[in-house]
């Protein structure tokens, strides 16, 4: 009777782990890993935090993002790694449960956070209707030239990746 097969089990599961938890960001190895301060995190979170709320643009967070972690210069040598480290402090509620819920060791690249990020919070339908509002731009009535070339320039700022050829913009 020795010789059966034993049960075999999963494990127990009534005691909380953090095994198995890995994070979604896969930082690039580099030999500078410089500790991240805790005044740099929250100044991170308090400058530039990104909600998903409907008057926050993705586009302008992730500009804002750039400036304030850019200003700091941090560790020019890895600018990327700082990128990819502190970024995910700038995300709260559902756009911080959204980067969660991402496959872990997904994102490798300060591109691939990016692309990723603006495909989820800057959906197609938003970038079609910005790319159509740009491309049917017309200056309003009483607007000055000076007024509706700022205007035409906000709209292009809201979607930078509009892929429109600069001699059809001016």
């Amino acid at each position: 009777m020795g010789d059966e097969n034993p049960i075999l089990t999963l494990g127990d599961y009534s005691k909380p782990s953090h095994e198995g938890y890995m994070n979604t960001i896969e930082l690039p190895i580099g030999n500078n890993m410089v500790p991240l301060r805790s005044d740099t995190i929250r100044l991170v979170q308090n400058g530039c935090s990104f909600h998903v709320l409907r008057s926050e643009d993705p586009n302008q967070h992730l500009k804002d993002f750039l400036r304030l972690v850019d200003s700091l210069d941090l560790d020019g040598e890895n600018k990327e790694r700082t990128h990819l480290r502190l970024f995910q402090f700038s995300l709260c509620d559902q756009a911080s449960n959204w980067l969660e819920r991402l496959l872990a060791g997904s994102i490798t690249t300060w591109k691939d956070l990016t692309t990723r990020f603006l495909a989820q919070f800057f959906p197609s339908g938003r970038t079609a209707k910005l790319y159509n509002d740009i491309l049917m731009f017309q200056q309003h009535r009483g607007e000055s030239l000076s007024e509706a070339w700022t205007h035409f320039k906000d709209l292009l700022q809201k979607v930078p990746h509009h892929g429109i050829d600069r001699w059809l913009k001016v």
